[in-house]
């Protein structure tokens, strides 16, 4: 019929077009999302840590186990996604659009599930390059979007359950005609999906770096074995750092303020603690930090017990000048104004002549170059 705006149906007849591999595909894509949102959460609460929370400081490689797999099991998403939106398109463009108003929000769910899930990936993928081509702030509106995307997806799952159960109770049982069979397929597509975590995850695994084909970072790459985000010439500070009136104030509600230059840090007692930089990238290496205990900088202080803190960079501008450390971070013996790593001074990249380091913290929050310590009541 001339004009008919119905979609041909003649190239949907794959046995691939099969509620069994559509099924099987939800439930690996349900896991990786869920995984993934859960750990994103715990990377939004360690980011942006409400003043009321505690935060666990132990095990000091929380974060970075988190971070990590938080990002690979969004890359191992993506083949999951993808696979699914080939298997299940003929439904996409079923015709008419919708025959009730019930279909049509159950196909208005379909499609903000589509959108959020494609936003999600793709937004994180840039972020991991560290490349921000849109106008928005990245880290609140992939939170935000992350509570949209579980949404629709719980509501999608309570939807089509007990079809998607049928579906994959039943054999899956193919002719023999040399054609690819849904085992085969969802077999490539689990081989995809683990091969892009492979050659990720080196980022964060040591032991994986050699396959890094897609890594973001190598965690020994770097001034003193370590990757840096931003550098101090594009903060500004170079000068600064090195100027010889260069002092560490300590300020507050304390009994008496502190001003210390760095040959008086150095002659302060000194400790060493393993810990990781780990970024909300994905990437994450370990370092021997050696530095001032910032509980033992507050008691010279005579700082108010149980007190959070404000630290303050030499850097002027941008969003993580500063950053602020609870009271259990404050009081943990590896929280550190670090003056060396890995045996050497502090490499102005890494925020020479001192910066912070603490255990479960995200690197953006590692305050490198820091001047002034701020004791809050």
């Amino acid at each position: 019929m001339v004009g008919d705006p119905r979609p041909r149906l003649t190239a949907f007849t794959s046995r691939l077009h099969s509620p069994a591999v559509a099924g099987w595909l939800g439930i690996a894509l349900g896991v990786a999302f869920t995984l993934a949102f859960l750990t994103g959460l715990a990377s939004h609460l360690f980011q942006h840590q409400p003043s009321w929370l505690a935060l666990p400081t132990r095990p000091p490689w929380f974060y970075r186990v988190s971070q990590g797999v938080h990002v690979v099991a969004g890359i191992a998403s993506v083949p999951l996604l993808l696979a699914k939106l080939w298997t299940v398109y003929p439904k996409l463009f079923a015709w008419p659009p919708f025959r009730s108003l019930g279909h049509a929000l159950e196909r208005g769910f379909v499609l903000l599930l589509v959108v959020t899930a494609l936003f999600q990936l793709s937004t994180g993928i840039v972020n991991g390059a560290s490349w921000y081509p849109f106008g928005f702030d990245f880290t609140s509106t992939h939170y935000a979007v992350s509570w949209v995307l579980v949404g629709t997806l719980v509501v999608h799952v309570a939807h089509k359950w007990r079809t998607a159960r049928e579906a994959i109770s039943g054999p899956m049982s193919d002719p023999s005609d040399g054609a690819l069979s849904r085992r085969q397929f969802l077999a490539t597509v689990g081989a995809a999906s683990g091969l892009v975590v492979l050659v990720s995850a080196g980022q964060t695994v040591p032991w994986l770096r050699p396959l890094g084909l897609l890594a973001n970072r190598r965690g020994d790459l770097g001034p003193q074995g370590l990757p840096v985000n931003r550098t101090a010439a594009a903060a500004g500070v170079t000068e600064s750092a090195h100027d010889p009136a260069y002092r560490l104030r300590v300020t507050g509600a304390v009994r008496r303020e502190l001003s210390l230059s760095l040959a008086e840090l150095r002659r302060l007692p000194r400790q060493t603690a393993e810990l990781p930089i780990a970024c909300v990238e994905g990437w994450s290496a370990g370092a021997t930090w050696t530095g001032v205990r910032l509980r033992d900088l507050l008691d010279a202080a005579g700082a108010v017990p149980g007190a959070r803190v404000r630290v303050e960079s030499l850097q002027r501008g941008g969003r993580y000048r500063e950053s602020y450390v609870d009271a259990p971070r404050v009081r943990d013996p590896l929280t550190l104004l670090a003056l060396d790593v890995n045996g050497e001074p502090l490499a102005d990249d890494h925020g020479f002549p001192c910066r912070l380091i603490a255990p479960n913290r995200p690197g953006v929050l590692q305050t490198k170059w820091v001047t002034h310590v701020e004791v809050l009541r």
